[in-house]
């Protein structure tokens, strides 16, 4: 069987492309996913949490917002569109946020769950995708097998299913943090939220002591402003794209809190918290706040963990002990081992498979058949790749690639004027493609 589009993966990043795509008969698509149902960060939905971007920057809308598949679509579905617009959330909740998804995936004949793909490799015309079921070969492949826990490498040997583990698991072991001392590392919004639920447990479930620590120097909020949101968009992300290694690099470290800053009003409800158990509830659990802190070695002694830490202001070091220990410290893009077939034909980009302005992999393959990365390329595109601001628009991108047509550019009339007024595009970094 050949398609005209193989899709490995269906998290939100192909979730997007398979939605765009969907009766769009002239084109034959099928995604591999191969978990046996949808799920999407199920580890870590906390009630109370909430998303950190606009509920318009779903999987369709801002390429085509009559798209069957958008949110608000969704909701009109479920007959609760009024409601969702009288309730004026705040943010939306990622546990509806996931729900969408899932809603979204089920009703997708073209999404096959529970198919892993083994390798895909090219015959010189087309790619040719084995899994687990069968064998197929395509025009295109689109990989975006999404993001994986990110723990330093001497504290993974020893993660354990109920006293050491990563945030990506804490729904599953709320229960393990009861009456014990519990240290949790990361300063970012993952960390944060779980810290806010253990402090709002109380009686038996609520933790004896909870320690919260960050190498950042404070607990810093997402810039939300507008101008910051510009960073975001199309226009920036295309800018960002010709500029040279060294200033991507850079720019991405200044600009962190962007997209890896904790929401106010968590950061607002976590204060108000602490202060309610300390001063009018006198709850007996003790709380420390530890920025400016790194994690230097973790080891086990007897049932407890004890954590090597340096002050990174003072330089000094600093010993900690823990019942729990929960590792809040990011995702990093997950393997992708099913294309070692092909990696002698790819181009790379430091640790990254280099890819031209449409997301194709550059190498040594035909200009008609294209091998998209997804969400794996924060280094080329910037801190919107892993993002859900611009899944739909990079969604378009690809399928325009595929189809072969032009793009579309009414879609980012931008405020900002990111590249020089002269348009010249950057001379250290020349495309190694053009558009079609």
């Amino acid at each position: 069987m050949k398609y005209h589009c193989i899709g490995i993966g269906s998290g939100p990043s192909n979730l997007s492309v398979a939605s765009l795509l969907h009766g769009q008969h002239d084109i034959k698509s099928i995604f591999f996913e191969q978990k046996p149902a949808f799920s999407w960060h199920d580890g870590m939905m906390i009630p109370g949490a909430g998303l950190q971007v606009s509920l318009f920057k779903d999987l369709v809308t801002l390429a085509d917002p009559t798209n069957r598949f958008s949110f608000v679509s969704y909701l009109h579905q479920h007959g609760r569109l009024l409601q969702f617009l009288n309730a004026r959330f705040d943010q939306v909740s990622r546990l509806e946020f996931r729900d969408y998804l899932k809603w979204a995936a089920e009703n997708n004949a073209n999404i096959c769950f529970g198919e892993r793909v083994l390798e895909v490799d090219f015959d010189g015309g087309a790619f040719v995708v084995q899994t687990t079921k069968r064998r197929v070969l395509g025009d295109n492949v689109v990989v975006g097998v999404g993001i994986v826990p990110d723990v330093p490498d001497f504290a993974r040997a020893c993660l354990n299913d109920s006293t050491h583990f990563h945030v990506n698991e804490f729904a599953a072991k709320a229960g393990v943090t009861a009456g014990k001392r519990v240290l949790v590392i990361g300063g970012g919004q993952s960390g944060a939220e779980v810290v806010l639920e253990m402090l709002r447990r109380g009686g038996g479930q609520a933790p004896a002591a909870l320690s919260w620590l960050s190498r950042r120097e404070n607990y810093f909020p997402l810039d939300d402003s507008p101008f910051t949101n510009d960073l975001y968009t199309p226009t920036h992300s295309n800018y960002f794209y010709e500029q040279d290694e060294g200033f991507r690099r850079a720019f991405i470290k200044r600009n962190l809190l962007s997209s890896d800053g904790i929401s106010e009003c968590t950061l607002r409800s976590i204060y108000q918290q602490i202060y309610s158990l300390r001063f009018i509830e006198r709850a007996p659990i003790e709380i420390s706040l530890l920025p400016f802190r790194e994690v230097r070695a973790i080891t086990q002694d007897g049932e407890r963990w004890s954590i090597a830490a340096s002050h990174l202001g003072a330089n000094k070091p600093e010993t900690l002990a823990a019942d729990v220990v929960i590792w809040a410290s990011g995702f990093k893009p997950a393997p992708t081992p099913f294309l070692q077939p092909l990696r002698e034909r790819l181009e790379l980009e430091g640790e990254e498979i280099a890819v031209d302005r449409d997301y194709a992999a550059l190498g040594k393959l035909p200009r008609n058949r294209s091998l998209f990365i997804l969400n794996g390329i924060r280094q080329q595109r910037g801190l919107a790749d892993p993002n859900l601001s611009l899944t739909a628009w990079r969604s378009q991108i690809v399928i325009q690639r595929m189809l072969d047509v032009p793009r579309v550019a009414h879609l980012d009339a931008a405020f900002v004027s990111w590249a020089p007024l002269a348009a010249a595009r950057a001379t250290s970094r020349q495309p190694r493609r053009e558009w079609a």
